[in-house]
């Protein structure tokens, strides 16, 4: 059976990142014309110190019900709250819509950060994307990648918070299928099967490699995954769907 296609993946480990570690010195010439480079959020959201030490958070009453109701700590409570709107709750979570985004705990995180702190997402990730494609020097693509879990299945999959560089969706509307048919609505998400893909090496514990390059693959134009997200109306799953 003839290859047609065949692409890498190559992970990259990196020391810890603090506040202030310039990324693009780190990864530069990691990277090569063409290629795609995939950063877990983790690292991203520390080199722009977006962490907090929740010793230092006010609480409020509102955070103190929701850590009551969720068995969470009232000051990571207040974290969430202040990063975005609570849509509903669950054993041990809160479903929160961030700038468009589904997610648990407003993307906040705990792990892979010292005890007492936790991270933030990046205020902007396609921007965080932008300045480290710029940094690169290199003609290449960007995602900034995050890990979340599915309401309809178990385990968590790498998804895209930002990108550049790329365009995140590509459509197959109009193409034809092996029968010959048309194809109707066939959009494929590039962004979010890039950070899968890099997911598979980043693991979700200790082993230290927050970063990987995509080889192989051709993509072009320059979007945003902000702009990706449906509109509360076109969403599938909705309150009062149901």
């Amino acid at each position: 059976m003839d290859v047609v296609m065949r692409y890498s993946v190559l992970g990259i480990k990196l020391p810890i990142v603090n506040e202030g570690d310039d990324l693009g010195e780190m990864l530069r010439g990691e990277v090569g014309g063409g290629d795609v480079l995939v950063v877990a959020q983790s690292v991203v959201s520390r080199a722009e110190g977006r962490v907090v030490e929740l010793s230092g958070v006010e609480v409020s009453g509102e955070a103190v019900e929701l850590a009551g109701e969720t068995g969470k700590d009232p000051a990571l409570c207040q974290v969430i709250l202040d990063e975005g709107e609570v849509l509903a709750t669950a054993p041990h979570t809160v479903i929160t819509e961030v700038d468009g985004r589904i997610c648990a705990n407003a993307g906040v995180d705990a792990s892979n950060i010292p005890e007492g702190t936790v991270t933030l997402l990046p205020e902007d990730p396609d921007a965080s994307a932008r300045r480290l494609r710029e940094a690169l020097g290199v003609d290449s693509g960007v995602v900034v990648s995050d890990s979340a879990g599915r309401p309809f299945r178990e385990g968590a999959v790498g998804v895209a918070i930002g990108c550049a560089g790329l365009e995140p969706l590509a459509s197959h509307v109009g193409e034809e299928d092996l029968f010959g048919r048309e194809l109707e609505g066939s959009v494929q998400c590039i962004a979010d099967e890039l950070a899968s893909a890099a997911n598979l090496l980043f693991g979700e514990s200790a082993r230290g490699v927050p970063a990987a390059v995509v080889s192989g693959l051709e993509f072009g134009g320059d979007g945003t995954v902000s702009s990706i997200g449906r509109q509360r109306a076109d969403r599938l799953f909705s309150p009062g769907r149901w």
